[in-house]
């Protein structure tokens, strides 16, 4: 499928896509993510790797687009809570 990331136009298929991320590490998930397979990335890893630009000069938003349209599930990362570290005092009391 023909796709245009940072005004360039890019012929991509999901397989190619699957398979340029096959051996690649997750960064952390932040803002607009992407399920390759069974991993989770930041749509902007996706696209520094399979444009091999400079994740500086496309948006997010040109990655979720030509990715949804390519057929994965784009999302929002979903982010819990870190817990206290034992014997800190938590902000609802002293601990007393």
């Amino acid at each position: 499928m023909r796709c245009v990331i940072a005004r360039f136009p890019f012929d991509l298929t999901k397989s190619e896509v699957e398979h340029s991320m096959r051996d690649v590490t997750p960064e952390p998930a932040v803002g607009t993510c992407v399920t390759v397979g069974s991993q989770v990335f930041p749509v902007k890893q996706v696209g520094e790797i399979v444009t091999r630009q400079d994740r500086r000069d496309f948006t997010a938003a040109e990655m979720h687009r030509a990715l949804t349209r390519l057929g994965f599930t784009c999302h929002e990362a979903v982010v819990t809570p870190a817990a206290a570290p034992a014997g800190e005092v938590s902000a609802e009391g002293w601990g007393w």
